[in-house]
């Protein structure tokens, strides 16, 4: 498993906000690694799970697989699992190893991802793996004199609305520091920006998370360490093009330490809620035993703390989130934390408002022998049947880490594969149970579609067709889509 050259360590830390206490959830361990021998299954799942087109979830593990150095792998919602490559396949390890970030479906059906290590050069790579499970790798970094490509890809990738996959390199660029990098489908790469560009790294450097396309068409993304304050990190905004904006420094506050009340060292990037804010986590810092930090920050640069970890008795809140957000269909944001929780410190999923009250939903190792998981590294995704989903490094049966799931009662939804596209655009819909379907809408206007599968629609954008929710007409009841649909 690859190590991290630059990570944080963990402390103790007690906060001053509030937190909720709640038992009644659904949460099952779906499954758990190394039922196989060797971890031929995979070992130590790290990342978010991505739903894909086929209504099966995927994602990687770091380590374990046919090799030992990583794997992907696909899980039904009820459980079943896949492995459908072991990294480090090739000599030399020429086809990646250790994929420390999850997968992203890009609109030609395939899934893309990075691995850490490995590759031609040793420093990491971009591949690309079909839903069958055949990979190419499209980059191999450190090809360029200095690793002015970029080196040691830790984040995983984004597709933006210009065809482009975007991700994040740790290290490596013209300066050293980490880059961000655009590739075509097809694998070309260009770097499209190089960290601690100015002076004294104002602009931050250390990228770990995966970037995020805001409604304004511009991409949103966190850097570990840099910026204008202490040097603690920051929420930066680049244009497609390569236009870098650092519009917010952490540990703001002259009294580091103890008074990053804001939060330092965020691991993961942000999200865009619904009311136009991003949203994000700190893995540390918040008060003098720096948990960690829940943040809402609007697009003009102000930083509001909504919660500080550790808030109560033995952190039995959580601590130390590495993982980034997801808003669920409720309008409630969810999360991890990787420590705390009422079991000594093997992690929590919570639930917080865009207010900031935040409550305990699951607190890990609640079985014996911590059979349901411990450290959830990873973030969580809300899959079309309404149910969150995420993974645990560590523990379960077998003490390779699990893929669990927590239902909160939410209704299944439908979720297009693109936030946005022009009239006449073909829309991919993903969702559950959606063969029958009668009736496809954009923000009230019909468009033709197709039924492809019980969990794939094709629809085609339609003439008169404006910004808003679109809804699909099942035998079962009527499908609405998480985030409105933008028409440009």
């Amino acid at each position: 498993m690859a190590l991290f050259r630059s990570r944080v360590c963990a402390v103790l830390a007690l906060c001053t906000t509030t937190a909720i206490a709640l038992p009644a959830q659904t949460f099952t361990t779906l499954y758990s690694f190394c039922a196989e021998t060797g971890c031929a299954d995979g070992q130590s799942p790290g990342a978010s799970l991505v739903q894909a087109t086929d209504g099966n979830l995927h994602g990687t593990t770091r380590s374990g697989g046919a090799n030992g150095d990583g794997a992907v792998f696909r899980i039904s919602p009820s459980g079943t699992l896949t492995t459908l490559y072991s990294f480090c396949s090739l000599a030399g390890c020429v086809d990646g190893e250790s994929p420390d970030a999850g997968l992203v479906q890009a609109t030609n059906g395939d899934l893309y991802g990075t691995a850490g290590s490995g590759g031609a050069k040793g420093f990491g790579t971009v591949f690309r793996i079909t839903l069958a499970g055949s990979l190419s790798t499209l980059h191999s970094f450190c090809s360029q004199s200095g690793c002015a490509d970029g080196d040691s890809p830790y984040g995983g990738l984004v597709q933006a609305s210009n065809g482009y996959l975007y991700g994040t390199t740790s290290f490596g660029g013209a300066h050293g520091e980490g880059t961000i990098f655009r590739t075509t489908p097809g694998g070309t790469l260009t770097t499209v920006y190089n960290f601690c560009s100015q002076s004294k790294c104002a602009d931050g450097f250390d990228p770990s998370g995966v970037l995020v396309q805001g409604t304004n068409g511009d991409l949103y993304g966190t850097t570990q360490a840099g910026g204008a304050s202490k040097g603690k990190g920051t929420v930066f905004q680049i244009t497609p093009s390569g236009a870098l904006t650092s519009f917010y420094s952490f540990c703001a506050n002259e009294s580091y330490p103890y008074g990053c009340e804001d939060g330092y060292q965020p691991w993961a990037g942000p999200i865009q809620g619904l009311d136009g804010n991003l949203y994000g986590t700190t893995n540390a810092g918040g008060s003098a035993n720096l948990a960690g930090t829940v943040y809402q920050l609007t697009p003009s640069g102000t930083l509001t703390t909504l919660h500080i970890f550790c808030a109560l008795a033995e952190c039995a809140d959580g601590n130390f989130p590495f993982a980034g957000l997801v808003q669920g269909t409720d309008g409630n944001l969810y999360g991890t934390t990787s420590g705390g929780g009422a079991y000594a410190s093997y992690g929590t999923v919570f639930q917080i408002t865009p207010q900031g009250t935040l409550t305990t939903l699951y607190s890990f190792c609640a079985e014996s022998g911590c059979a349901d998981g411990a450290v959830p590294f990873g973030g969580l995704i809300q899959d079309t049947n309404g149910t969150f989903y995420g993974t645990t490094l560590a523990d379960g049966a077998y003490g390779g880490g699990t893929v669990f799931s927590v239902s909160v009662g939410l209704r299944p939804f439908v979720e297009t594969q693109t936030a946005s596209g022009n009239v006449g655009a073909v829309v991919k819909i993903l969702g559950t149970d959606l063969t029958g379907a009668t009736s496809v809408t954009f923000n009230g206007t019909a468009a033709d579609f197709d039924v492809v599968s019980s969990s794939l629609i094709a629809a085609t954008v339609p003439a008169g067709a404006t910004t808003g929710t679109v809804q699909v007409v099942t035998p079962s009841g009527t499908l609405a889509s998480n985030v409105p649909f933008r028409v440009p």
